[in-house]
């Protein structure tokens, strides 16, 4: 059983990182009201938010940049353009799909780019390409996480070789993810142990990354801050792809430490959040979502689902455990 301390106290080394931008941009194709993104950095420094991920840095040549807004792609110059100033208290990332990005020429050097962070993200079976982009990162001078995605469709013994071979590598911070919600606290906790102990062994954090399917987001991110997991992602009102994200407002509400503030979260999810759901905006819990995580499959027939504004969702149960 936890120590209670783990849940009641605070550690200064836990790290929150604001996804909105980049996960809710799966939403709406990144088309984010400048305004929108000013406020949420400066919702970020009162709120005591750690990292704000701005984006993905996609390839141009393979995505179409008339079909995304920029905040697929975030150019160093539209960033500084929108962010304006930067602050100390909060540092900026993105995220770099491995085989989606030119990384060797669209991420620059640190010293001549807002940006502090990358992350790069990664399936097991990319691993050797993913350890090219964080030595490139690394060497540019950024901080780098790597986040191995759809790690519950992957055989155990893989994920080791993957911890493994990240180890050994410049990575800072290496993320559990549950990329379809699909998992419980019970199984995220043994996950997390096994993470812990290779970032024990060779000196790295742990984060961890929550997708909402069976409404488990937040309480997955509460068990791995009790596991001893210290960098931990949320999203404004849960936004993001499908289900969403474990939600900032749960989050930044339940840690102890007196540096982050709720009140400017909730603020700007009134002025901000709501008007883009009042829009037609559509992210959050609902049953076709709940569907795929229990059948742990990739969340993209229930974003169809939802587009097409269907309603028979014993229909759609029948399709998706056909194709189980």
């Amino acid at each position: 059983m936890k120590e209670i301390a783990n849940l009641l106290g605070y550690r200064e080394s836990v790290k929150v990182l604001d996804a909105t931008i980049r996960d809710g941009g799966l939403v709406n194709n990144f088309f984010f009201d400048d305004k929108l993104v000013k406020a949420l950095y400066q919702t970020n420094i009162k709120a005591g938010v750690d990292y704000m991920e701005v984006g993905y840095k996609a390839s141009k040549e393979m995505f179409d940049v008339k079909k995304f807004g920029k905040w697929k792609f975030c150019d160093d110059d539209d960033i500084v353009d929108v962010i304006g100033e930067k602050d100390p208290r909060v540092k900026l990332a993105v995220m770099a799909d491995v085989g989606r990005c030119d990384y060797k020429n669209d991420i620059q050097e640190r010293a001549n780019s807002p940006l502090d962070c990358i992350r790069v993200a990664t399936y097991v079976n990319t691993m050797p390409a993913a350890l090219d982009m964080i030595e490139d990162a690394k060497k540019k001078g950024y901080e780098v996480t790597c986040n191995i995605m759809a790690i519950s469709t992957a055989q155990e013994t893989d994920v080791k070789t993957a911890l493994e071979m990240l180890g050994h590598s410049s990575v800072d911070v290496i993320y559990v993810v549950d990329s379809f919600g699909s998992l419980y606290p019970e199984q995220i906790a043994r996950i997390c142990d096994l993470y812990m102990e290779y970032g024990n062994k060779y000196g790295k954090q742990i984060g961890m990354h929550a997708h909402n399917n069976q409404q488990l987001a937040f309480a997955n991110t509460i068990e791995a801050v009790g596991d001893g997991v210290n960098w931990l992602d949320a999203t404004y009102a849960g936004m993001g792809r499908g289900a969403g994200n474990c939600s900032m407002e749960n989050l930044i509400s339940f840690l102890r430490n007196p540096k982050f503030n709720l009140y400017p979260v909730i603020d700007f999810i009134q002025k901000y959040m709501m008007p883009l759901k009042e829009k037609g905006e559509k992210w959050g819990y609902d049953l076709q979502y709940l569907m795929t995580g229990v059948l742990n499959q990739h969340p993209r027939t229930a974003i169809a689902f939802t587009k097409d504004g269907r309603t028979d969702y014993t229909e759609f149960y029948h399709e998706i455990v056909a194709q189980d």
